[in-house]
């Protein structure tokens, strides 16, 4: 399992490193010939200005790689540019806190939005974030714009809608002091087949004996104003209209409202445009049945209130609503009957900051069903960004209420917000180029339906700070033939080379290419890079750390020899195709150390004193012994097993030596203790070891051998022995006799139970048979009467 796991983790570990190499690797493919250029590939990139940077044989975009390798290139901290992106908050007025609600405060003195104007000063690659916090103001002022259908179906609804302006007043005056409230009405487009151009229904409209007034496309009746009563008094005065068809041209009123600010009196604060219809609508292309083709241009037409080119101008499209909606800030309420909500919620799906609510059947709900259709809208807050420059992404994180964290698209937006609420977005903005035309770009962030927004402006990071102290047509340089700028040569155009040296008409030159071969052989530059300018300048390798090297390419840093898979065995540098060991090692690979530490034996001797030292690996002179220091004998008899003879001969007078004791034995110092509690412990001071062994009477004795720090050694032994005790003969005996009289008497009663259960089971049987056995009580055939009756047969009875 531990190898399994060991070759698991250098699997990781190589991985790893190859993903490091490769993700460090992009900042020498990317071949860049200045520092400007290194900076755009990546925030990793940095660009060494040192002149002397460059080895032989290296191209100038080797100046530009990954800061670490860099610095192990031997490029100084302060000579290495790696200019970094920043954030400045430029506007940073405070979110309006009102503490006074009484005091009336003008709409452009509120703020919810925090700040109001920021710098990211953005490098490629680098991501530079900044908060944006966002608080719902008290009191904050609402502008409401009534848009009416007035097609005859709406005759019912007109009545309502009469006394709309003064109740309405009375009920927004609960959520804001500063409400305003104007009117518009629209039928549908004045051409065929829409309506009927016959002069007599273009006065009159309606059949039989209604009353209508001549259909319009889309009239402003009243500018947004705060006299409930005006508006009673001016819707009083519509009159319904007629048309052909059910689809109604409300999508021409809808884009007049929202690009004729100046008509409709829109101010910088909440817009809300109610659109009132029991009807479906025309979208761009509708307008074709009328012989309209001119796509709606998007641009205010109004004259005297009147919207003058709906003969002109086709419907709006979906999309372009959507757009102009979203840049003028309002705020949709489609107030319809239930038969069109389906239609109309798939339309708010499409719209922005838009709801839907039911109108009933003459409009008598819908004051409450605006209130609610507001309050909807303005409890939700969604940030939107102006479009951004070719190779900018923004990412967008929400800190809610109750500290939901929303990301990706959830990250735009907070729900559930109360007036005086306060939430923040984490927005993060990466440039991944630098733009094509100029250095910086402005954009802008906003809550939808809000005219409040965040200015960002965009200063793009395209050069060095040592690009602005460049020399134009330096001396070195080729004389003049480039700008000498962050330590290499901008060539002019038309020349080529470290030092602008070649003309690029040169470049193919046999005479040049000769220089470049090394011993007059054929390959040039080794076939490792190429010949410019009658110099090699050698090829990139993937990896960023390993390169070709030389006058003509003929070095490389990776084809060295190799131990445990490490270049040089990771004790040295690879130089020219030849390792350079670090001290204390030594071979081809660097493999070899010099350190005899790891030979020592448990004894401090080299080896063990039974081989010798090579490449810190001990090799045994005696074959005997084995192991990384030469300690392990397989074949050799434990210390206990040696010298087992020699203590039982001296200690007790017994064993196999006992006659040669004297003579065999007398090599140890021999200390006799009186049991194995009293026999020495181990000491750090000399190795001592405990035996155990039994004699030719099966009886064990116990000692230690020791040499001491005198080399001299020592046995103790315990004079008490272990020996097994004798049997027990009684207890056997009463057991086996007990034995068996118990089995035979455990077999009797098996023998009787098994009786006993045998008879009553014949007897059960038998009376089981008499029970079922049934007499015959009918005549016994061989029985005969005694008795014989004979009748007269002449006999009449008489």
């Amino acid at each position: 399992m531990d190898l399994k796991l060991l070759l698991l983790s250098a699997l990781l570990l190589l991985i790893c490193q190859s993903r490091a190499q490769q993700e460090g690797s992009y900042c020498i493919k990317a071949n860049a010939k200045s520092c400007g250029e290194c900076i755009q590939v990546g925030e990793k990139c940095g660009w060494c200005t040192d002149p002397d940077f460059l080895k032989q044989g290296e191209p100038t975009s080797a100046r530009c790689d990954e800061l670490d390798s860099l610095k192990k290139k031997g490029c100084a901290v302060d000579s290495i540019e790696n200019p970094r992106g920043s954030v400045t908050v430029n506007v940073n007025k405070n979110v309006t806190n009102r503490k006074d609600k009484s005091e009336k405060v003008e709409p452009h003195d509120i703020t919810q939005i925090q700040p109001q104007r920021i710098t990211l000063n953005l490098r490629s690659g680098e991501a530079q974030a900044f908060d944006l916090k966002f608080k719902r103001a008290e009191d904050y002022p609402i502008d409401l714009y009534y848009l009416m259908d007035l097609s005859y179906s709406m005759k019912d609804d007109l009545e309502n809608v009469k006394n709309l302006g003064t109740d309405l007043m009375r009920e927004m005056k609960k959520i804001t002091s500063d409400f305003r409230i104007g009117f518009g009405s629209f039928v549908e487009k004045t051409v065929m087949p829409y309506i009927s151009t016959t002069p007599a229904k273009l006065l009159n409209p309606c059949t039989g004996d209604q009353n209508c007034t001549s259909p319009f496309s889309y009239k402003n009746v009243l500018r947004l104003t705060s006299d409930g009563q005006q508006f009673n008094k001016l819707v009083s005065q519509q009159q319904i209209s007629g048309n052909l068809d059910s689809p109604e041209g409300g999508f021409d009123a809808i884009m007049q409202v929202a690009v004729c600010g100046e008509h409709i009196g829109w101010r910088d604060v909440t817009r809300l445009l109610v659109f009132s219809t029991d009807a479906g609508f025309h979208f761009a292309g509708d307008g074709k049945l009328g012989g309209i083709v001119l796509p709606n241009d998007g641009k205010c037409h109004l004259e005297n209130g009147m919207y003058t080119m709906s003969h002109y101008y086709d419907y709006p499209s979906i999309a372009h609503l959507v757009q102009k909606l979203s840049d003028n800030n309002i705020q949709t309420i489609f107030a319809v009957t239930n038969d069109f909500q389906a239609v109309y919620k798939e339309l708010k799906n499409l719209i922005p900051k838009s709801a839907v609510g039911t109108l009933s059947s003459n409009s008598s709900n819908v004051i409450n069903l605006i209130i609610e259709a507001y309050n909807a809208l303005s409890s939700e807050v969604i940030l939107e960004n102006s479009k951004l420059p070719e190779g900018v992404s923004m990412t967008y994180q929400s800190h809610c209420k109750n500290g939901a964290i929303g990301e990706g698209e959830s990250g735009r937006k907070c729900s559930n917000i109360s007036i005086g609420d306060e939430v923040s977005f984490h927005i993060s903005v990466k440039a991944n180029k630098c733009p094509q035309h100029g250095n910086s770009e402005v954009i802008k962030i906003k809550p939808q339906g809000f005219t409040e927004e965040v200015v960002l402006d965009l200063r793009f990071i395209c050069e060095c700070d040592c690009h602005s102290k460049g020399q134009p047509n330096s001396k070195f340089c080729n004389n003049g033939n480039g700008t000498f700028e962050c330590g290499a040569c901008r060539c002019n155009p038309g020349r080529i080379g470290r030092e602008c040296e070649c003309s690029t008409e040169d470049v193919n030159s046999d005479d040049l290419d000769a220089n470049c071969r090394r011993d007059n052989g054929t390959d040039i530059c080794s076939n490792n890079g190429d010949c410019i300018c009658g110099a090699c300048e050698c090829k990139k390798r993937e990896h960023a750390e390993e390169r070709y090297s030389g006058k003509f390419c003929e070095c490389d840093n990776f084809n060295c020899d190799r131990s445990d898979n490490k270049l040089c065995g990771g004790h040295g540098i690879c130089e020219c195709r030849v390792c350079v060991c670090n001290a204390n090692y030594t071979g081809s690979a660097c493999d070899c150390s010099l350190d005899t530490s790891t030979c020592l034996a448990s004894n401090k001797q080299i080896c063990n004193g039974r081989g010798t030292c090579e490449c810190g690996t001990c090799k045994c002179t005696d074959p005997k012994f084995q192991g990384p220091t030469c300690e392990i004998c397989p074949t050799c008899p434990s210390v206990c097993t040696q010298h087992k003879e020699c203590v039982q001969c001296r200690a007790f007078g017994t064993g196999e030596k006992k006659d040669t004791c004297e003579q065999e034995c007398s090599d140890f110092k021999l200390i006799k203790v009186s049991d194995q509690s009293k026999l020495p412990q181990p000491v750090q001071s000399f190795p001592l070891v405990h035996c155990k062994e039994r004699d030719t009477n099966d009886c064990w004795f116990y000692y230690t051998y020791a040499v001491n720090n005198n080399t001299e050694k020592e046995v103790h032994v315990a004079e008490k022995l272990e020996c097994p005790a004798g049997p027990d003969i009684i207890p056997i005996v009463a057991g086996v006799v007990a034995g068996i009289v118990l089995i035979g008497l455990a077999l009797l009663l098996i023998w009787k139970l098994l009786t006993i259960i045998h008879d009553r089971r014949e007897f059960a049987k038998f009376e089981k048979e008499k029970m079922n056995a049934k007499w015959d009580t009918g005549e016994n055939p061989i029985y005969k009467s005694a008795v014989t009756t004979v009748v007269n047969p002449k006999y009449e009875g008489k």
